[in-house]
């Protein structure tokens, strides 16, 4: 029986490749010479710094860009609040990985909606879809794709 998962993973070498372009792009930049701004990646998310909170905008906005021109999907990066520690403003960005439940079961519900004979079932991040016709899961794919969701998804094994 034809079966596909629908998964939402990063590429982490192509975040630290976005991270050290930006930092090369940041030790450039005429308007942020002499502050102290800068980007430090950890396993779960990355911490910008700046003196002012303008920059911070300008720092994310940077990150993006780079993440953008490395075909790493945006949606990846969650801003978190931005918080003060003495004369610097710090902000985490959180790297979303899996998919959550709220999300698994919106999907779910969708694809039981516009199909039937589909066979969806939710394990742990991913998702696994499965029908008796290869024409019913790329109609599957199509709706999925159309779907509005916070996190990007991907399709892997495809299997027929």
């Amino acid at each position: 029986m034809p079966s596909f998962d629908v998964v939402s993973e990063i590429n982490h070498q192509e975040i630290r490749n976005a991270v050290d372009q930006a930092k090369r792009e940041l030790s450039t930049r005429f308007d942020f010479r002499n502050t102290d701004a800068g980007f430090e990646l950890q396993d779960t998310n990355i911490v910008i710094h700046a003196e002012e909170e303008f920059q911070l905008v300008q720092l994310l906005e940077m990150l993006r860009t780079k993440c953008v021109n490395r075909k790493v999907d945006i949606k990846v990066l969650q801003p978190g609040e931005i918080s003060a520690q003495g004369k610097t403003k710090r902000q985490s960005i959180a790297l979303t990985e899996g998919i959550d439940a709220d999300t698994c079961r919106f999907i779910n519900k969708t694809l039981k909606n516009t199909n039937k004979k589909l066979q969806v079932q939710i394990q742990g991040p991913q998702i696994r879809i499965s029908s008796k016709k290869r024409d019913e899961l790329q109609e599957a794919m199509s709706t999925i794709r159309e779907l509005d969701v916070r996190v990007p998804l991907q399709f892997k094994n495809l299997r027929d």
